[in-house]
């Protein structure tokens, strides 16, 4: 495995972060006891350390039940929230921190952050993340966010250690902008020090049939990025540490596999709130004949956010 520092944090990281989502209640719903024997296998075989979740997701039992299988230095936790003072700052973190039944957390982001004004109205939320972080509480502190604009933010905020946005070769789920500006913006945060994390290479599932060309954009690209990406077997463990780490999985190999292709499902119960079309960043959804629909499906990224807004349960990302 190749392992890299995040920025100037001193956190040392797998090439490979795992994207926990796919694993959660927004998408396949394991067990805790599932997650945590692939995660364990993940960092047993293959070396990866790194791990990104969310208070989103609702799946830190998963991390809770790996501490029964390996020691908690054993692995880099990541987590997001939607904090936007003292308080609900407080919240979070101690929720992340019982829930996952540790008493630090490497990282401490906020969740979809769309511009320098956005991450301004988190100032105190910002600032007792800070203070956690000098108490040793909390090891580094950034935001994850699919906008351009965001990624331009973090030169605005000197305080923020790590970035986590969203890029792949069709530039699918960019919300304000090209691939290139995007790729214009990660670089010049990467050349201030900042720690990078970059999230959804294979755009949502949309590039899985382009699985080695989309590898290799990131690997041109951005040669020294960590890449996050969503597992849910041993065999996708394998595959994407072959494909992103070792480089050797070859193109018979991708024709003879093909990873679970996922779309946005809605239940015919659905009441026509609108909350999901609210939630939806990318502009996929909206309200027809009085029930929420799939608008386009080559606009979601597969994020499951939509589905967490849904108060009927209807929505799911399979």
């Amino acid at each position: 495995m190749q392992f890299t520092e995040l920025g100037t944090t001193g956190i040392r990281v797998s090439k490979i972060c795992f994207g926990s989502l796919t694993t959660s209640r927004l998408q396949k719903n394991f067990s805790a006891e599932e997650a945590a024997e692939l995660f364990a296998y993940a960092i047993k075989e293959h070396q990866i350390n790194f791990f990104d979740t969310a208070e989103l997701y609702g799946n830190y039992a998963h991390f809770r039940a790996l501490l029964n299988r390996v020691k908690r230095r054993e692995f880099v936790l990541s987590t997001k929230c939607y904090a936007y003072d003292r308080k609900t700052a407080q919240e979070s973190l101690e929720r992340a921190l019982t829930e996952v039944g540790t008493d630090y957390l490497d990282l401490m982001m906020l969740h979809e952050q769309e511009s320098e004004h956005t991450l301004r109205g988190h100032r105190e939320a910002i600032a007792y993340f800070l203070e956690q972080k000098q108490k040793g509480v909390i090891r580094g502190i950034g935001y994850s966010t699919h906008f351009v604009r965001g990624v331009k933010a973090a030169s605005t905020i000197p305080s923020m250690d790590v970035i986590h946005p969203l890029i792949n070769r069709r530039g699918i789920g960019i919300v304000d902008g090209e691939r290139m500006e995007m790729e214009e913006a990660i670089h010049e945060q990467i050349a201030r020090g900042i720690g990078c994390y970059l999230m959804k290479p294979l755009g949502g599932g949309h590039l899985l049939k382009e699985y080695p060309q989309a590898i290799s954009y990131l690997h041109e690209e951005f040669p020294d990025a960590v890449i996050a990406i969503g597992m849910q077997s041993k065999t996708e463990v394998d595959l994407n540490v072959r494909s992103i780490v070792d480089r050797t999985w070859t193109q018979s190999e991708q024709e003879r596999f093909h990873f679970q292709e996922k779309k946005l499902k809605i239940a015919d119960w659905c009441v026509g709130c609108g909350h999901c079309v609210e939630a939806c960043q990318q502009n996929a959804l909206g309200l027809r004949d009085g029930k929420a629909v799939v608008l386009d499906q080559s606009l979601c990224v597969r994020c499951g956010y939509c589905a967490k807004a849904c108060k009927e349960f209807c929505i799911k990302v399979v």
